[in-house]
């Protein structure tokens, strides 16, 4: 609900603050999985599985984009704009990263011979970078930015600026990489010229939805330019386009452009491959190749961004090849380690008796007056009814959710990290990058899951690595009520190689013992 303005605000925060789903995907298949893309989809390039009309094609390894992506695009259809994000449940935000993460050494610079110097130094604010009123005031009023992530920081500098080289980027999901490109292809359109001058590319019809939410709501003071979504079903396919800036998926634009001559590449300015790891691979590397080639026609010195999550031989083979004499920055993923981390599981009745265990077992047993702790629940209304509770039996704490206003996390995330509040429940807001040395219990109140309900790897070591910082001892809390939930966990744990215990739900005696083995008991 709430028109078109709830629909993007809530795509935004979706795209910027997204997760992947599950592990890592592997590397896409050959020349056969090629084939069989294209004879699926009667185009001589590699086609998005998403953009097929009849919904038989199987997705890339690893590019499985769930149930989400129809929802986002009824969503998208009914308000004519964005995803609005799954009820309730948020997504990391990378401007509340602290620490470890936001250190220089966690960056690799590898700039062009022909680099101005000037341009090599980190931002420290977006009003340093030029930019232009109108898009200063999306960043600030409507993003509700405050401060650069270090991604930004890092690359913006060099994006921005003339000769506006290439550039290659290695940036987890979550670190904010999605203003950077925003930025590029806003700042670069021209509003006067009625025809497509940057565009975007993106491996899924759901990451296309949720970038193309972010470029509209920054450039929602930009009068005169226009941003376009192209996947299928979108209005107007039969038009030509002229909206400046589009973002979509390989099979669509490819479609526009080469078959139905409704997209004019002469006027492209910018290219960017979101995912590029995923653009990469399998069928998606001819059509990416290929796009490339079609815009140098018009344009030898069109500048391209490659954002990739990793960085394998596919995406170095492409980067070599098709994007020459780019600036490369590589932003270091945390250094997370379960190895130091006691793990536990705590099977529970039901879903009332979990907040049972962490107020009459965890919290009464473990002392809490040396180290910090997280409750991570899945749902604002989880975290909302969870902090009652607490508070009404006499546990004094704060909580964090998507909704609340920037200032207010700002406000509770300091006193935390400041030592005056010490048990903090958050949602998966809080999940990235979040740096405490003195944090030594986590609960996850709920497993952590994707989308369409796999177990959540990622997130799992994420949350639990805001304990057992570096190298102390720190201990994890597991509530499970159900199959569902075991299922999960059990998989989490086979996936790391990392046993998690089992301690009796109703056992002072148990709860005493497992918090000693992480030194946190008060006995």
């Amino acid at each position: 609900g709430g028109g078109p303005a709830a629909a993007v605000a809530a795509a935004a925060g979706a795209a910027e603050g997204a997760a992947p789903e599950g592990a890592a995907p592997e590397e896409g298949g050959g020349d056969g999985e090629e084939k069989a893309e294209e004879k699926a989809g009667g185009l001589a390039c590699g086609v998005d599985w998403a953009d097929l009309a009849d919904g038989t094609a199987k997705p890339p390894p690893g590019l499985g984009a769930g149930p989400g992506a129809d929802a986002a695009a009824q969503a998208l259809a009914a308000v004519g704009l964005g995803e609005e994000t799954p009820e309730d449940v948020d997504k990391p935000d990378a401007s509340l990263r602290t620490g470890l993460l936001e250190s220089s050494k966690a960056v690799e610079k590898v700039l062009a011979a022909d680099v101005d110097p000037r341009f090599g130094e980190a931002a420290t604010s977006f009003t340093d970078l030029g930019l232009k009123e109108t898009l200063l005031k999306g960043i600030f009023n409507e993003m509700k930015f405050e401060r650069p992530s270090q991604v930004q920081a890092e690359t913006l500098p060099l994006v921005l600026n003339p000769p506006f080289p290439n550039l290659i980027a290695q940036a987890f999901t979550g670190s904010g990489k999605t203003t950077c490109f925003a930025l590029a292809m806003l700042s670069r359109a021209e509003e006067a010229l009625k025809e497509p001058q940057a565009l975007c590319c993106c491996p899924t019809r759901e990451l296309a939805t949720q970038n193309y939410a972010v470029l509209t709501k920054m450039g929602t003071h930009c009068d005169g330019l226009r941003v376009q979504l192209l996947v299928p079903g979108m209005e107007g396919e039969g038009e030509r386009l002229t909206a400046q800036v589009l973002v979509g998926t390989p099979g669509k634009i490819h479609q526009l452009y080469a078959m139905k001559r409704t997209l004019r590449l002469k006027q492209m300015k910018v290219v960017v491959f979101d995912e590029g790891d995923n653009l990469m691979a399998g069928g998606f590397r001819d059509s990416s190749t290929r796009l490339l080639r079609e815009v140098r026609k018009f344009n030898k010195k069109v500048q391209v961004l490659l954002f990739s999550a990793t960085f394998n031989d596919a995406v170095k083979d492409f980067a070599v090849r098709q994007v020459p004499n780019a600036n490369q920055i590589f932003l270091a993923k945390e250094d997370l380690s379960l190895d130091v981390i006691k793990q536990y599981k705590v099977k529970v009745p039901s879903r009332e008796d979990k907040a049972t265990v962490v107020k009459e077992r965890i919290f009464e047993l473990a002392d809490l007056k040396s180290g910090q702790s997280i409750i991570f629940v899945k749902t604002r209304a989880n975290a909302a009814k969870l902090h009652a509770e607490m508070e009404s039996e006499g546990h004094k704490c704060t909580s964090i959710h998507g909704k609340m206003e920037h200032k207010d996390r700002d406000r509770v995330v300091n006193e935390f990290r400041e030592g005056r509040t010490r048990v903090l429940i958050a949602t998966d807001v809080l999940s990235r990058g979040f740096d405490v040395s003195s944090v030594t219990l986590v609960v996850n109140y709920d497993i952590p899951t994707t989308e369409s309900g796999q177990p959540d790897y990622e997130t799992y070591v994420h949350r639990v690595g805001r304990t057992g910082r570096l190298g102390k001892k720190g201990a994890a809390f597991n509530l499970v009520c159900n199959r569902g939930d075991e299922a999960q966990l059990a998989s989490i744990s086979k996936y790391y190689n990392h046993g998690i215990e089992e301690v009796p739900w109703d056992s002072d005696e148990a709860f005493l013992e497992a918090l000693k083995k992480a030194d946190l008991s008060n006995g």
